[in-house]
């Protein structure tokens, strides 16, 4: 007997109704009830939602409650941008001339290069996602009009909880203002001249970064922050399980852009180049997918192209404690579970 129909048995021997395998979906509490027992394991927040594509068969814990993004709100930003490509408002071939006041700290590689250098808009939104390149992100989400204008395509393709509440600059700017309100006048050069080494930034800004670290060990920055970790309005962004699940599926069935432009993000997701030891770690099938990181958060969530057909998954995880390392691996733990659980009946 496979893994699924193992846990449809006991969950028919639990009084509950399997799911239907039809097109439109179902509620599997089989399924559901598996999940649960293995979050109930992890040493954080989790949420998660699965759906096999080919049946429609579904599963969700805490697939309504929000959570902060980190980085996989960046997928609206994609899917934003190539919507604008398909109307023909922005040119994805279009050259964009990296400037000083573009470097973003934290995840990516375009910070790392020298100024004056010319990626298509194309390679922005690719490094957006496959190294979740803060530079990059910070440009697009001015190319589709800001965080309003990505929140205007949210509300407007009926997203609920779906919401980028800042750029990357705000967001790492935030953190200083926490400190002292006077840090909301930092400009993009001294908030990055705080995040890097790069001594064309640090150099001479050398008594604002003594000043700062001074004031940050004085009054405990990062539990200045851990403070605020609940206030929604504090974080990038907003997901929720069902939400993200609902866009990857979009973009897997061609409905959320042009057949041509979902072609392209999924070659992006599948050209993934962090989170290896999340979804794809324990998998021997293609996946396709968009990690988000920040202290004590680990998020990945994907399209699994597994033997029986395409799996959706995203996984949600804050407050983690102990190795992140550790909350990889229980991600890709769950991803072979999911995996052997449609894959296992058939």
């Amino acid at each position: 007997m496979g893994l699924r129909a193992f846990v449809l048995a006991v969950a028919l021997l639990l009084g509950a109704a399997p799911a239907q395998a039809e097109p439109q979906g179902l509620p599997s509490p089989g399924l559901t009830r598996l999940l649960q027992a293995e979050l109930a394991r992890f040493p954080s927040k989790s949420g998660i939602y699965v759906k096999d594509l080919a049946t429609g068969e579904e599963a969700a814990v805490r697939g309504d409650e929000h959570f902060e993004s980190a980085s996989t709100i960046k997928i609206a930003v994609m899917v934003l941008a190539f919507r604008l490509a398909d109307a023909g408002k922005l040119d994805l071939n279009a050259r964009y001339t990296l400037r000083p006041e573009d470097y973003r700290g934290g995840s990516g590689v375009l910070r790392y290069g020298d100024f004056g250098a010319t990626p298509t808009v194309r390679d922005l939104i690719t490094q957006m996602i496959i190294t979740s390149d803060n530079t990059a992100t910070d440009i697009m989400i001015r190319k589709v009009g800001g965080p309003a204008a990505v929140n205007d395509f949210l509300r407007g393709s009926g997203y609920v909880a779906l919401k980028l509440n800042k750029t990357l600059l705000d967001h790492f700017r935030w953190r200083y203002e926490v400190l002292d309100p006077k840090y909301r006048a930092l400009s993009p050069q001294d908030v990055y001249a705080l995040q890097s080494n790069a001594p064309y930034f640090t150099a001479p800004r050398a008594a604002l970064i003594a000043e700062v670290r001074r004031e940050s060990a004085a009054r405990d920055l990062d539990t200045l922050v851990a403070r605020q970790n609940d206030v929604e309005d504090t974080w990038l962004g907003v997901v929720t399980p069902v939400e993200l699940g609902r866009m990857l599926e979009g973009i897997e069935r061609e409905t959320v852009a042009s057949p041509a432009a979902c072609e392209e993000m999924k070659r992006m997701l599948r050209a993934q180049q962090s989170g290896a030891r999340k979804i794809p770690h324990f998998l021997t099938v293609p996946v396709a997918h968009k990690t988000g990181e920040n202290t004590g958060v680990t998020h990945d969530m994907g399209m699994i192209y597994a033997r029986s057909g395409t799996i959706v998954m995203v996984s949600l995880n804050t407050g983690a404690t102990g190795l992140i390392a550790d909350a990889d691996d229980r991600i890709g733990e769950l991803a072979r579970l999911v995996v052997d659980y449609f894959d296992g009946a058939r």
